[in-house]
């Protein structure tokens, strides 16, 4: 399905792969197409919906210019999916509640992590040099963090919100993992500094802006370099994350199914994040807020809700959307409202088959509180190609 409507609000176009498009999400679009340093236009993916800084399920290309608060808090924040020589055979209800139980004791979650004993040290240790660096520039960095050391402990942890640990089966009945985190809290903590930073910049310039939200770093200014470089550092520290609570996952099957092993359909992608790349014969930076890279023959990962498919894709390469994609199925209520919406038994009945809390606490991530993903992924027929279909058996929610 191509383009289905194009706003146009004074800007530069806004060009959406959905007719379903809250006011509040096509005003913050309207809103980032008016910038003077967006380039050709802004691209909305099927999973669109309104976001604290920014829309979700945005891609945005900018000359010379990056927003922070685009690019968000949960910098560096993404999938991971590994295939593994399992079948549905391999895996009984016991063994099923076995491995949901070793991945729980494993992996902290929430707010949860590491202790000092079992910390991952050895993946930790080759951020430490430039982090120090950035520190001494700035130390007020991390001053809304806590412990300094937090960020140690937290590698190779999930995290909350809608973050996610699965066991999946696909089309053919093979075992995958899949999982959603992204730069836990020192992330945060490196988004909301220059966030304030970047606002602060409008203000002493005089720099007027339909959204304080959309204060930016120009290339060449004080903070720009800096930024990059701490957004980067984020990403690569997000990747790592994910790459270590895949091997405590993978162990923690290890431990109560057969002898396996991980074929070569490993998919690790951001959909939180900035990068320098080439799009309408210039080289601009993208911010992909809530989507995915999906040039020609890129591997990603699009998520239902905790109880619908999940989806792994080739890209197309459309240009029309920066070679992007959705990221999941995107949010139709907030947290708020369908606590309010639902109960136990509703989430009981929408997350039947899959192996998960079913308590009061994860309600705002009832199946219904999301946009159907078949949906999103029929809208963005054009911009990517399913490769394997998954159904979660487990999910882990942080």
């Amino acid at each position: 399905m191509p383009v289905k409507q194009l706003i146009q609000a004074g800007g530069k176009p806004v060009k959406v792969w959905t007719d379903e498009v809250e006011s509040g999400a096509r005003e913050q679009l309207a809103n980032l197409s008016t910038l003077p340093f967006i380039h050709h236009h802004v691209a909305a993916m099927p999973d669109v919906h309104y976001g604290l800084g920014a829309t979700i399920g945005s891609v945005i290309a900018t000359h010379e210019a990056i927003i922070p608060a685009a690019v968000g808090v949960d910098i560096g924040c993404g999938m991971c999916a590994a295939r593994t020589s399992l079948n549905a055979g391999d895996i009984d209800e016991k063994s099923l509640k076995k491995v949901f139980g070793q991945i729980g004791r494993d992996v902290p979650v929430g707010r949860g992590q590491h202790r000092e004993e079992r910390a991952l040290v050895d993946a930790a240790t080759p951020f430490s040099a430039r982090l120090k660096r950035m520190m001494e520039k700035h130390p007020q960095l991390l001053k809304t963090y806590g412990r300094s050391s937090n960020w140690i402990y937290q590698m190779g942890t999930l995290g909350g919100g809608n973050h996610f640990i699965e066991v999946c089966l696909d089309e053919a009945d093979r075992v995958w993992i899949m999982l959603h985190s992204g730069s836990r809290g020192i992330g945060n903590a490196i988004g909301r500094y220059f966030i304030d930073i970047a606002r602060r910049d409008m203000e002493r310039w005089f720099i007027h802006l339909p959204d304080q939200n959309l204060a930016y770093f120009p290339e060449g200014s004080e903070h720009f370099d800096d930024y990059v470089e701490a957004v980067h550092w984020a990403q690569e520290y997000a990747r790592e994350n994910r790459d270590q609570m895949m091997n405590l996952v993978l162990a923690a099957l290890a431990r109560h199914l057969p002898p396996f092993e991980v074929t070569a359909e490993v998919v690790n992608c951001h959909h939180n994040y900035v990068v320098k790349e080439h799009h309408y014969n210039t080289d601009v930076w993208v911010t992909r807020k809530g989507a995915i890279r999906a040039r020609e023959g890129d591997l990603g990962i699009i998520p239902g809700s905790m109880g619908a498919r999940s989806y792994i894709v080739r890209g197309k390469g459309n240009p029309e959307s920066f070679c992007s994609c959705a990221h999941g199925a995107g949010r139709r209520m907030s947290r708020t409202r369908a606590k309010a919406a639902f109960t136990e038994a509703d989430l009981t009945a929408q997350t039947d088959g899959v192996l998960c809390r079913k308590d009061i606490g994860v309600v705002d991530e009832i199946p219904a509180a999301y946009k159907d993903i078949d949906q999103v992924m029929s809208n963005q027929s054009d911009l990517v190609e399913v490769v394997h279909t998954l159904k979660q058996i487990i999910c882990v929610k942080g």
